[in-house]
């Protein structure tokens, strides 16, 4: 792979590896758990996947981001919003999840699991 091919692999990758909250490596740098890429046979780059909790601390920042305020900012509907978009990325069943949330949306446990709970009536009743 020439040296421009391999640049424009990785670019390629890039945007999914930060949207993971990843990092890329070199390949000769993987460890057991990193996903080597390889690309027209040749090992090209590594990617070091982060914890789960890591995980939810970026997806949290990346909602901030998105909606241009702090999370506890935000009106109650895109609140529930935001539960129900992290609910189906998987953000409960890491250990501690809800408390994390709750914490980033500024309310308490007990809020989050109603408008999981809002969410999964609304759902059933599809």
């Amino acid at each position: 792979m020439t040296g421009a091919a391999e640049r424009a692999f990785r670019a390629a990758v890039k945007p999914l590896v930060d949207a993971m909250g990843g990092e890329m490596i070199e390949p000769e740098q993987a460890r057991g758990d990193d996903v080597v890429l390889s690309w027209e046979g040749r090992e090209t780059v590594a990617v070091r996947l982060p914890h789960l909790s890591d995980s939810l601390d970026h997806i949290l920042a990346d909602l901030e981001r998105r909606h241009g305020v702090p999370l506890a900012e935000l009106d109650r509907k895109t609140k529930q919003s935001v539960v129900a978009a992290l609910e189906a990325r998987g953000a409960f069943s890491v250990r501690h999840g809800v408390e994390t949330v709750a914490a980033a949306l500024g309310v308490s446990r007990f809020t989050v699991y109603n408008y999981l709970n809002r969410e999964n009536t609304t759902r059933s009743g599809e």
